[in-house]
């Protein structure tokens, strides 16, 4: 037996496995394409490293001996400790595929061969898991409806009571939408919102203020095309924090997902009863976002204008989600009105 060849069959195993743990959550509970993308690269340049090393596999099996391995019957109760559910999957995978790396970094000196394929895979996986516990850290988005909420559209009822409403009727998340608040005003507007949408468990976002999401520890904030640039309110907000980002065209959002945010909306979809939108984006966009397939898989929402008497196209073509303003804020009830909206976006799921 060629004890060194078993090394290196044993931590190819190691690597091989974490790395295809990391790539499957990348995939399948993230849905993140530029998280698999990395990881399937990684895959790639780890083969490419292996066949620097000119061992043929006959070899590698031909030194295998499982049975005899005595590293199999050594166990730790943490080993099978997975409680804290997907994270610990994902360190647990990190960890395995780091070491085993590691391992075949040495052994290829041993080998006399360059181990720097290996050192630059191993850097890139404590990237890789550092920046799928920051994704897996972030609240959820698997929004059909967020109700945009202002103040000033609540006319038969408080932002409160609609507030309760609309999480009663199955709305996901809130977004706090005050164009004409001053800044104090608003933050304590805003306070008093997040603290309720939580005891709710609804998902809050700040329209517009950066600063009012980070001082109310909202769940994240909305921003224009206008408005502070993605890197600049990620650095405000950190990497725990979503970002939105409102958009006309499937350029735009193309754009606005390759800079780093995490959900945008589409439109302006129908003429808006809240703000003048000379030109709209229509059912057409969003029609061509859900036909491309490096965006179909996003979380969307359809935005401006919509109400119970337009949804159906939005819903039929499977859009991921609609944002609501005056069709539920000016409801005189906004629980009958939003949980028509939401049965009414219920039938997208399997659409395509």
């Amino acid at each position: 037996m060629n004890d060194l060849y078993r090394i290196i069959d044993a931590n190819t195993n190691r690597a091989s496995e974490g790395i295809r743990v990391l790539e499957d959550i990348a995939r399948f509970s993230l849905n993140s394409e530029d998280l698999s993308r990395r990881l399937k690269f990684i895959r790639h340049q780890f083969r490419t490293a292996l066949d620097q090393l000119q061992i043929p596999q006959s070899s590698l099996l031909a030194n295998r001996d499982t049975s005899n391995d005595v590293g199999t019957s050594i166990t730790t109760s943490s080993e099978s400790d997975r409680s804290n559910g997907i994270t610990d999957l994902v360190t647990a995978a990190s960890k395995r595929s780091q070491e085993a790396v590691r391992v075949l970094e040495e052994s290829a000196k041993a080998l006399n061969k360059d181990g720097r394929t290996f050192e630059s895979i191993r850097y890139e996986l404590y990237d890789l898991q550092r920046d799928i516990i920051i994704q897996l850290s972030r609240p959820a988005i698997d929004w059909s409806v967020c109700v945009l909420l202002t103040k000033s559209l609540c006319i038969h009822h408080t932002p409160e009571r609609i507030l309760r409403d609309i999480a009663r009727a199955g709305a996901q998340c809130v977004q706090i939408r005050e164009k004409d608040l001053e800044a104090d005003a608003f933050y304590e507007h805003a306070l008093e919102m997040t603290t309720l949408a939580r005891e709710l468990g609804l998902t809050i976002i700040i329209n517009d203020r950066t600063d009012i999401a980070l001082a109310v520890d909202a769940d994240g904030v909305h921003l224009g095309q206008s408005d502070l640039p993605t890197h600049a309110a990620r650095e405000l907000l950190g990497p725990s924090k979503l970002i939105g980002r409102s958009c006309a065209t499937t350029n735009q959002l193309h754009e606005a997902f390759d800079q780093g945010a995490d959900y945008c909306g589409l439109g302006p979809v129908y003429p808006s009863t809240t703000k003048a939108k000379p030109l709209l984006s229509g059912l057409e966009t969003l029609s061509q976002a859900m036909d491309d397939p490096l965006l179909r898989t996003k979380q969307m929402l359809a935005i401006s204008g919509i109400d119970q008497s337009n949804i159906e196209p939005i819903a039929s073509m499977g859009f991921p989600g609609v944002a609501v303003s005056s069709a539920i804020c000016s409801a005189t009830d906004p629980y009958e009105s939003c949980k028509a909206i939401v049965e009414s976006m219920g039938s997208r799921i399997g659409c395509s």
